[in-house]
């Protein structure tokens, strides 16, 4: 399931990054737009942390956002990076291996503990909020927000589903 959930999540990344791009191109540059890529950047920058983490390298940020924020095509390209990674992570990791704690210190300096199934959970979980408030912003510049949900994309990955019915 775990693998599904990151399929999703690189496809609604995908379709975001769409959007971002289409509203950029249509010159909608805002302080709407602006915010978009400050989500944006801050949902790299935790995926970054994270991917340091499961690795046991050092912290590549100082904090989980940035007073210079990189243009759309930067956040792109970082993301998509991102999520190469993990989809191969997830399928060169055993589920036994997943399933191992990893400690860790948060930007805040806190100490945590989690496994790395729970991180790349977060990690899924934590996009989707974040793309739920860029979503928002799309809406509220004039763009126009992609439909993201699961059930979208199962229905489209998998359209023999539409098929069946209760009863």
């Amino acid at each position: 399931m775990l693998k599904d959930a990151y399929r999703y999540k690189v496809w609604a990344d995908e379709r975001t990054l769409a959007a971002l791009a289409d509203f950029e191109r249509k010159g909608q540059a805002s302080p709407a737009f602006a915010f978009m890529r400050q989500q944006l950047n801050h949902m790299v920058i935790v995926e970054e942390l994270f991917k340091a983490r499961l690795l046991g390298e050092q912290a590549p940020h100082p904090a989980t956002n940035a007073e210079v924020v990189p243009d759309l095509h930067v956040l792109t390209q970082r993301l998509t990076a991102c999520n190469a990674w993990a989809t191969d992570y997830l399928a060169w990791n055993a589920p036994t291996q997943l399933c191992s704690d990893v400690g860790f210190v948060f930007a805040d300096g806190q100490q945590g503990t989690m496994t790395r199934q729970e991180i790349l959970f977060h990690l899924i979980n934590h996009g989707t909020y974040h793309r739920g408030a860029i979503g928002h912003a799309l809406d509220l510049g004039g763009g126009k927000r992609p439909a993201d949900t699961y059930s979208v994309f199962i229905h489209g990955a998998e359209p023999q589903r539409r098929q069946w019915a209760c009863g």
